[in-house]
């Protein structure tokens, strides 16, 4: 058999960029190194894919010993298929140098079916190629195949007790869509393998394609020549209006007309202010927000977990539940007191339960609670209250209580330079304390401290557990002394 030389991958790859899919097969080392934050997206797709099996249990593995050895998939499917097997996890086929794996083969009373796994929760376009070069490498393989579906999360479950893994699941033909593009497959496989024997790397400047549908894992090269702080940082600037300004040579703020770039206020504010090194403050509008803070002042923080597949009764696939918070408690008179709460990490101990008790203990009943982002922490409570609807009186009093630090700086009421169009609070500590910092400590953002405790909560977590929960706590505190910090450089303008 000859050596594959497009897989699955590889031919979406080539769908979405060409000169990426000639790196990926002959630069491979010029790719970006996966972050964790993917790497955990990866890991759960594979795990949803594995739990998606008991859909059609009692079937047999032809996965091979290791990724470099799918050839051997093939060898094992086709002998699974000759000794009489219906059902087929992981069955691969190859034909005329694709090879594609497929999670499910399944032969009924109507003949085989193939199902492929997605841990999303609807069925995209690029789902569409996807089955359709699996079903290209499956029907000339010599297999009838009379139905190809995409099984994917329905995120409407709710979980009660044993997870319902029909429920969970989603399961939608994607036949005829995959007959309407199939005719053109055989030319986008030869286009791909032609192109991969090239000898020059393809002439492809960079465009919306470098995201669509998926973030480009050679965008660390095709990206060099941009500058680390460009026309693609202007604020909600749409990105089709960044492209347009690209392709008329302009990266910098210096080359920008702004009487012709058709930028907004706001857009304007953030490249004068670059442009001049000027910061904009508008005094009176933070004042009032000072002013009508009532003490104490609350400062609170949520940390929250979701996974595709629900953990916890009561919660569906991919929803954001709580699981930490700090809070600094600010009086009047400049003393301030830190709580904090952090959830054991225990699929059997739902960590909402006692995050509940404690939040309406430790915020008390009086005095303004101050978050960054107030439709997160809103959010969140309102989840809370359908939770807990005992609870409801003590809930709503706390967001009728709230009020969002980040107005000053999404209303660009104050901004500076450093701040680079971004008014996360990320953006805005080191802009306007930068002696304080988020880079010393071990956990340094939101996706980490989520993915982690997931993890522990899992049980798939490799470090030392006590070490990691000091170091979520740590991170989870510098949130909202960042914020206590941040408050304290507003109350200083005249």
């Amino acid at each position: 058999m000859e050596k594959a030389t497009l897989s699955k991958s590889t031919f979406i790859k080539g769908l979405q960029c060409e000169k990426a899919l000639y790196l990926y097969k002959n630069n491979y080392t010029l790719k970006d190194e996966i972050s964790p934050q993917l790497q955990a997206i990866f890991n759960q797709g594979n795990a949803v894919g594995i739990f998606a099996q008991d859909l059609f249990p009692g079937g047999v593995d032809a996965s091979p010993s290791s990724h470099y050895k799918m050839q051997e998939d093939v060898f094992k499917t086709r002998e699974f298929i000759e000794n009489g097997e219906k059902i087929i996890y992981e069955a691969t086929f190859q034909f005329n140098g694709v090879i594609a794996a497929l999670d499910i083969l399944v032969k009924d009373k109507n003949g085989w079916k193939a199902y492929e796994v997605k841990s999303s929760t609807s069925v995209s376009e690029t789902y569409i190629m996807d089955a359709a070069i699996q079903y290209y490498t499956i029907v000339n393989s010599g297999i009838d195949l009379k139905d190809i579906a995409i099984v994917y999360i329905n995120n409407q479950y709710i979980k009660k007790g044993k997870t319902d893994i029909h429920q969970l699941f989603t399961i939608e033909s994607v036949y005829d869509r995959v007959q309407e593009v199939f005719p053109n497959i055989p030319n986008e496989v030869e286009n791909f393998k032609q192109l991969i024997k090239q000898d020059a790397v393809p002439d492809i400047d960079i465009g919306p394609h470098c995201n669509n549908p998926y973030s480009c894992d050679f965008k660390g090269l095709c990206w060099k020549h941009i500058p680390d702080y460009s026309i693609f940082n202007i604020a909600r600037l749409n990105g089709n209006k960044k492209f347009d300004l690209y392709n008329q040579g302009i990266t910098t703020f210096d080359q920008l007309n702004l009487e012709t770039a058709q930028l907004n206020g706001n857009q304007k504010m953030q490249v004068v202010s670059e442009l001049e090194g000027k910061t904009f403050i508008d005094k009176e509008n933070i004042k009032h927000f000072i002013n009508n803070l009532e003490y104490p002042i609350y400062h609170l923080d949520f940390e929250t977990m979701a996974s595709a597949v629900p953990i916890y009764d009561n919660s569906r696939p991919y929803q954001q539940f709580v699981f930490q918070y700090s809070l600094h408690i600010e009086q009047e008179g400049g003393e301030i007191v830190h709580k904090e709460y952090l959830a054991e990490a225990n699929t059997q101990i739902d960590p909402r339960d006692k995050f509940v008790k404690r939040l309406i203990e430790d915020c008390g009943i009086k005095g303004d609670v101050l978050v960054y982002n107030i439709g997160f922490e809103r959010g969140k409570i309102n989840d809370l209250i359908t939770l807990y609807p005992q609870y409801q009186n003590e809930l709503q009093a706390i967001m009728n209580r709230l009020k969002d630090l980040m107005t000053p700086f999404q209303q660009r009421w104050y901004y500076m330079p450093q701040m680079q169009g971004s008014y996360s609070i990320k953006a805005v500590l080191p802009a306007l304390v930068p002696e304080l910092s988020y880079s010393d400590l071990e956990i340094k953002e939101g996706g980490t401290a989520s993915n982690t405790f997931t993890q522990m909560v899992l049980g798939e977590f490799k470090g030392d557990i006590q070490k990691t929960r000091t170091d979520l706590l740590e991170y989870c505190k510098m949130d909202t002394f960042a914020m206590v910090k941040i408050l304290e450089k507003l109350k200083l303008i005249e």
